[in-house]
């Protein structure tokens, strides 16, 4: 996961509305968004290769999203699979807090990462590239590459976009969300963040939809949760033969807490 988009307590009738679009190299094997396990509790698209997931729901409300923190000198090969934290927690019987304690002091085995995880009661955030996990008091956050909120182009040019549509709205309608999500708008290089792979790659992560010849956009979401506990996901998958001949696949599903 690499752009999240999300309101918290902060529209009406909504207790977490999520836009999010999963970036990643296109060879990389996926299984589109179900269920996880038997019972039909773990709703989340599965990373084949690493076996985890990036965005993830249960029936109980447990919430858990990923983006990877940018720092191409830092990663290491040998890391394990940052997914694996999200299905633990999301197949765990302790709470987003709880979960977040034992994190802490494991977090340095991992590549960097920003984490959101939330439960019936609270919304966290953590990232291991910085201090300890904070809970999140109502409000509408983004969450790119960097730190929660730090204002990359396509992350402030995002919140602009999907405000009216996440926020303002007291019935969220998920067409109009995608349709934001795969804004291709590209920034000024001079309004281009520095982090070090090169400028031909920072053009291309710029915008929020990315499409590349071999790494892009390999799918957006969008969750909504009602205050009455009533959850929605919808993913949209894109499938490519080239740069130039996209189509998409949809799966809704529907699950009460």
């Amino acid at each position: 996961m690499c752009l999240l988009f999300f309101s918290y307590k902060k529209t009406p009738g909504y207790r977490l509305v999520v836009a999010a679009n999963r970036d990643e190299f296109l060879s990389r094997p996926t299984s589109v968004l179900d269920f996880l396990d038997e019972e039909k509790t773990i709703l989340a698209g599965r990373d084949l290769q690493g076996g985890g997931t990036w965005l993830g729901i249960t029936d109980q409300l447990k919430f858990a999203a990923i983006t990877n923190y940018r720092e191409p000198g830092a990663t290491r090969a040998d890391a394990p699979s940052r997914g694996e934290i999200l299905l633990n927690y999301l197949a765990g019987d302790v709470d987003a807090g709880q979960y977040l304690s034992s994190l802490f002091a494991d977090a340095g085995r991992y590549n960097g990462f920003n984490l959101i995880l939330g439960d019936k009661e609270n919304l966290h955030y953590y990232s291991n590239r910085s201090f300890g996990p904070q809970q999140l008091a109502p409000g509408f956050y983004g969450l790119s590459n960097n730190l929660l909120d730090v204002p990359w182009p396509k992350l402030a040019r995002g919140k602009k976009l999907l405000r009216p549509y996440m926020v303002e709205k007291d019935r969220i309608d998920s067409l109009p969300i995608f349709k934001q999500l795969e804004d291709q708008n590209r920034p000024p290089d001079n309004q281009l963040p520095d982090t070090g792979v090169g400028l031909d790659w920072e053009q291309l992560l710029s915008t929020i939809h990315i499409e590349g010849a071999d790494y892009g956009t390999r799918s957006s979401a969008v969750i909504t949760v009602t205050n009455e506990g009533r959850i929605e996901f919808t993913e949209k998958t894109f499938k490519r033969s080239s740069t130039k001949d996209i189509t998409s696949q949809v799966a809704h599903y529907c699950m009460n807490v």
